[in-house]
């Protein structure tokens, strides 16, 4: 298998992808051609079919398909011209290679949820993390494999899993420097901040938005989730369930990124600060990692970042 960061321009590949999004669309002159975007565990790559004809199977979107194509560099990206087209059989293609995964070993991630939830004194919030992401075998396990986001940072298999550690982690460092912060309700919030994501993106190899995902989002999908499981939680405090439903309305730490409420407790503003330090951190490590280690130019203005941005001098 040719790998997509393998690519090269002027490369003919004969190689299995996975087509994320078929379109089919005309040129200037009426003449219909597809457009369409091909994926593997390394990246994405556009791929065009100038002419439809017999060696063009038929397929769709979210089929794995056999392509014959040069490539070719349009707009300073590669891109995939493709000849040839087939569906591909179940046994030629290993659905690992189409799914991005964290670089951090996801059992040991796991394990550290896990060690961090034991360490939770307050009872009700310890047995509502337990019940989230302990006691369901089926919902860890695609806990443990989803994606935190669609495109911005931790998409890939496991990145919620990485990303939901890495604020409480941080989120344990701030209630140990400051000692006014109730630890267990932060913690339990940093833990739980993202869990609608479970219903607002698709599982691999999809991993896109759902029609939850469009209408409702994550932050009051995830409120949703919280108070149904502690409704079976005899006598959880309702003040402590306010509290922790306040954090998780108000983690994106503004009303124009999204947040119903902006923070009214000092743990909500630790976790608004842990999440924005987390998401923005590992999207410039991806940024970095999508132009290449060696690369130390100037690589343009970045959205997340409202700047141009650049690798730091070794």
């Amino acid at each position: 298998m040719r790998f997509i960061t393998e690519l090269r321009d002027g490369d003919m590949v004969s190689s299995i992808y996975l087509c994320k999004n078929k379109r089919t669309l005309q040129t200037k002159a009426g003449k219909n051609y597809y457009s369409m975007q091909l994926h593997d565990k390394t990246g994405v790559v556009d791929g065009k079919v100038w002419d439809i004809n017999n060696g063009i199977e038929h397929f769709d979107s979210m089929d794995y398909i056999q392509v014959d194509a040069q490539v070719i560099s349009y707009q300073g990206a590669i891109q995939l011209n493709i000849r040839r087209i087939r569906k591909a059989k179940e046994g030629e293609y290993d659905p690992r290679d189409y799914m991005p995964y964290s670089k951090k070993n996801i059992d040991e991630m796991y394990k550290e949820m896990t060690d961090m939830i034991g360490s939770v004194k307050e009872p009700h919030l310890l047995k509502l993390l337990q019940m989230v992401f302990m006691e369901d075998a089926d919902f860890v396990n695609r806990f443990k494999l989803h994606s935190a986001a669609k495109t911005m940072h931790h998409n890939f298999a496991g990145g919620l899993l990485e990303h939901s550690l890495s604020v409480a982690k941080m989120c344990d460092f701030y209630a140990k420097n400051y000692p006014v912060i109730n630890r267990d309700l932060l913690i339990s919030a940093a833990l739980l901040h993202d869990i609608g994501k479970m219903d607002e993106i698709s599982s691999f190899p999809e991993n896109d938005y759902t029609d939850e995902g469009q209408l409702i989002g994550h932050i009051v999908k995830g409120v949703i989730i919280v108070e149904e499981k502690i409704k079976e939680i005899d006598g959880f405090p309702q003040k402590l369930s306010n509290e922790l439903e306040h954090c998780i309305l108000s983690h994106h730490g503004e009303l124009e990124y999204g947040s119903p409420k902006k923070p009214a407790l000092i743990e909500a503003v630790a976790l608004s600060f842990a999440d924005n330090t987390d998401a923005k951190l590992e999207g410039f490590v991806e940024l970095l990692d999508g132009a290449g280690k060696q690369n130390a130019d100037w690589l343009g203005f970045n959205k997340m970042f409202d700047s141009n941005v650049r690798a730091t001098s070794r």
